[in-house]
């Protein structure tokens, strides 16, 4: 590619000029700047040791050289230490027929290695909500964007089934259910759970609040308030594994796990392998003994296990309980080594929010003392808050955003901006309905994944639907428009082979398109380098974008040249093509009309 072109005769004339051996690959070359001519960039300042003169007559060397010795930079300009190229029209036709050509542009070939991704890992006591959204979307983008790179990638989900939140809803059904069920209710499983969550929580503050009155002291009132002894009392039962009480939470969670697979099926989101808690919360005690015997775990007099971390930064950290019981710790060191026997990875990514950052630093910090030879390949992929309009969520009042309700909302608001545009003349009522989702959907991702996942964000629906701006249906849109050029060209029978000595001179349009469609794969290996889909969401944007520009300045066929007809038939296919992977990347679908 071009790029690599460039990089090549860089050394060259760094050998030439000055003697120096400057590797091709340790080159590094930017877009220009819109305001300068140019498409590529190199810095010259880092090299000025080397070249023994000042940036500007540097720059003015290595350009002449260039421009000499080579046969597709067409002139150069330098700013400062800023070496700005100008790259010849025809090696940028070849470019893009070379990418046209290549069935294998949107991957890179398999590199050996795997990666897990763990995500979603949901509560079985309450509905998925806008938090659990992000962090789909997340994992589910992460592991394209992996996959696309060459890993192998296996999707798990790590389903929170036990512990005493789950006891809480399980005792407010077991007093106030009356044997309801999702049918009678009319409701799914989920939601039917979470709405005993709620009512434990309303009962459980009334009697706190019973205590205070009677005089009890506030954080004492919070332990010895009948209902949470109740739920603490049921988890020891289901623990020991009392026949009823096992019964009663099996059925319940039948109940969310169908109603999760239904949320799941909307969302577009699908996992390779389901671990529940309830079966790995007993791991994590033979690796306990294992620290002991190696020195890196240490016991307290009352018996209790730590590990000492001051020397990485952290403190001391509780890994093991006095009674013998186990801390959340002891089981994610189990689970680490389990997953690593089922799948034996290269790289491990946990999808979790970032009030979590300092565990997995701990957990991390244990399996590297630990010698797990996997431990390097450990990565919490941490991200912020979602926040509406409106303030932040919770679940526990019954004031949570609901997954369910907030996918229905953007299919109804699709459907409403789209019919107020006229965009569905034409369709029938199963592919209207099949665009508000798509488009629905779609709006929902974007917004979500264009963010930098660390940042916390605010997520506005009825900005993210728009067709103008920053949003996924702009994309979409674009994506749309080329589908009917190229319908058209197909119509009127208009090749997309051209001869590329007969294209003639491009246009600034032209060059940026060919120019943007070639940064495609710096920006999917840098998305997966920084485990960021926000990289590819900018990535696809900026395309749509430039295509958009090239489509209102420069004409297609309306163009006598059938080479240069040609030519911008192949090049609105490959950027369609490319925004359609862009947004597979992302879990988005684009729309073949509208």
């Amino acid at each position: 590619m071009l790029e690599e072109k460039i990089q090549e005769a860089v050394s060259q004339a760094f050998s030439y000029l000055y003697g120096h051996d400057l590797p091709a690959e340790q080159i590094s070359l930017q877009p220009t700047r819109k305001e300068f001519e140019g498409s590529f960039t190199f810095v010259v300042f880092p090299y000025l040791k080397i070249t023994k003169g000042k940036p500007e007559d540097s720059g003015a060397q290595l350009g002449d050289w260039l421009k000499e010795k080579t046969d597709f930079i067409k002139g150069f300009n330098v700013v400062k230490g800023f070496l700005n190229l100008e790259i010849e029209d025809q090696s940028w036709v070849e470019t893009l027929h070379t990418v046209a050509q290549d069935d294998n542009y949107d991957h890179l070939p398999a590199n050996g290695q795997k990666v897990m991704v763990e995500f979603s890992s949901p509560n079985t006591n309450k509905p998925l909500h806008l938090g659990h959204l992000r962090n789909n979307f997340l994992g589910d983008s992460a592991s394209r964007i992996l996959a696309a790179n060459g890993y192998e990638v296996k999707k798990v989900n790590l389903v929170n089934d036990r512990g005493v939140h789950i006891c809480k809803s399980m005792l407010a059904y077991q007093q106030m259910g009356n044997g309801e069920t999702p049918e009678s209710a009319g409701v799914k499983g989920d939601h039917l759970i979470g709405k005993y969550y709620v009512k434990f929580d309303q009962q459980y503050k009334e009697e706190i609040n019973t205590l205070v009155h009677q005089g009890v002291d506030p954080e004492e009132a919070k332990k010895e308030a009948p209902s949470i002894k109740a739920a603490q009392e049921m988890l020891q039962k289901w623990e020991n594994g009392d026949a009823e009480t096992v019964a009663l939470w099996e059925k319940m969670n039948s109940w969310v796990y169908e109603g999760f697979d239904k949320t799941y099926e909307t969302m577009g989101i699908q996992f390779d392998t389901m671990y529940k808690e309830s079966n790995t919360y007993l791991l994590g005690k033979e690796l306990v003994e294992e620290g002991l015997q190696k020195g890196v775990f240490f016991k307290k007099d009352n018996g209790s296990v730590w590990v000492d971390l001051t020397e990485e930064g952290m403190d001391e950290k509780l890994v093991l309980r006095g009674d013998g019981t186990a801390v959340y710790m002891t089981q994610d060191m189990g689970t680490c080594d389990m997953k690593h026997q089922d799948f034996p990875f290269d790289k491990s990514v946990f999808v979790v929010g970032n009030e979590q950052d300092y565990h997995f630093k701990v957990l991390f910090a244990i399996m590297k003392k630990l010698g797990r030879n996997y431990a390097d390949g450990l990565y919490h992929l941490s991200y912020g808050m979602v926040d509406l309009p409106t303030g932040k969520m919770k679940s526990r009042e019954g004031t949570v955003v609901d997954a369910d309700d907030l996918l229905q909302e953007m299919f109804d608001t699709a459907e409403r901006h789209t019919r107020e545009l006229g965009k569905i003349e034409g369709m029938d009522k199963e592919e209207a309905e099949n665009l508000y989702r798509i488009l629905g959907l779609g709006a929902l991702k974007y917004y979500l994944l264009k963010v930098d996942p660390k940042k916390r964000m605010l997520f506005n629906p009825q900005e993210s639907i728009e067709f103008q701006g920053h949003t996924g249906p702009f994309i979409q849109y674009t994506h749309a428009r080329i589908s009917a050029i190229l319908r058209r060209a197909k119509s009127l029978e208009v090749p997309s082979a051209f001869d590329s000595e007969k294209v003639g001179d491009l246009s600034k349009r032209e060059v940026d398109l060919i120019f943007r469609i070639t940064e495609f794969k710096k920006a999917l290996q840098e998305a997966a380098a920084e485990y960021s889909p926000s990289i590819i969401a900018q990535y696809v944007y900026d395309l749509a974008k430039e295509y958009n520009g090239f489509y209102q300045e420069v004409p297609i066929f309306n163009e006598e040249n059938k080479d240069k007809l040609g030519f911008r038939i192949a090049l609105s296919s490959v950027t369609a093509k490319l925004i359609k992977e862009s947004m597979s990347l992302l879990g988005i679908e684009v729309p073949e009309r509208m």
